[in-house]
C-alpha cells in the first residue's frame, strides 16, 4: 500500500513540471454577438468625449460595456471581449479606442 500511495504523491508533484510548450493554450473568450470591434471606430480618434459620443461607439462597436480613461489614469488589464475602451487626453479629445 505505501509504494502506491508514494507513486501518486510522486506523480502529482511532477505534474506541475510540465514545460509550458505542452500545456494547452489558455482558452480565449467567446466571440459572438456581446464582443466588440474597434476597426471602425478609428475615425473618430480626436474627437471631443462625451457621454453623447460614448454611446455612439458603443452602438458602432458592438460593445455593451464602456470605459472611458481619463489622463493619467490606471486601468485594469483583464480582457473582456464585451468592453470599449476609450482613452482622452487633458482637452478631452480622444486618443485611443481600443475592446476588451
Amino acid at each position: 500500500m505505501k509504494p502506491i500511495f508514494a507513486a501518486v504523491i510522486a506523480g502529482s508533484l511532477l505534474a506541475g513540471c510540465v514545460p509550458a510548450a505542452s500545456r494547452p493554450a489558455p482558452a480565449l473568450p467567446p466571440v459572438g454577438d456581446a464582443a466588440c470591434n474597434a476597426n471602425s471606430v478609428q475615425s473618430w480618434l480626436g474627437q471631443r468625449a462625451s457621454p453623447e459620443l460614448g454611446a455612439r461607439l458603443l452602438t458602432l462597436t458592438g460593445a455593451k460595456v464602456l470605459r472611458w480613461v481619463p489622463p493619467r489614469t490606471a486601468v485594469t488589464m483583464d480582457f473582456r471581449a464585451d468592453r470599449l475602451t476609450v482613452s482622452y487626453d487633458d482637452n478631452m479629445a480622444i486618443d485611443r479606442i481600443s475592446c476588451g
